[in-house]
């Protein structure tokens, strides 16, 4: 007696669920408070100076001396270059924020509501 297996093919639904979109409120929230974020981020950078005095090429040449001028400056020069580094990294951070803040601020006054989900009716019609 010989045995056959036979092959099935099993047909399987992928199930592929929509992401539902954020409310046009809660987006235009979110486009103006990085707006603000950056807003803030750039007038503190702005007023930096006032608050230390603060030369950049001074900054940076001071930087380079204690580099250069022995091992018991060394924390010092690498400290300032830190400085220097969240100075500039802070400013960048400021306008990414800003321009983020503002095509989200774009996107959601300009872009159409999104459809409301349809309800899906709980019969099991159409299954084989």
């Amino acid at each position: 007696m010989t045995r056959q297996r036979r092959l099935q093919v099993v047909r399987s639904r992928s199930v592929v669920s929509k992401r539902k979109g954020k409310p046009r409120a809660r987006q235009i929230l979110e486009a103006l408070l990085l707006m603000a974020w950056g807003v803030g981020l750039l007038v503190l950078l702005l007023h930096l100076p006032d608050l230390i005095d603060l030369d950049s090429l001074l900054l940076v040449s001071t930087a380079l001396a204690n580099l250069i001028g022995g091992l018991s400056r060394l924390l010092m020069g690498i400290l300032q270059l830190l400085g220097v580094a969240v100075l500039v990294s802070s400013a960048l951070l400021a306008l990414v924020l800003l321009l983020g803040g503002l095509v989200r601020l774009v996107r959601a006054t300009v872009m159409p509501p999104a459809p409301s989900p349809k309800s899906k009716p709980s019969g099991k019609k159409g299954r084989r």
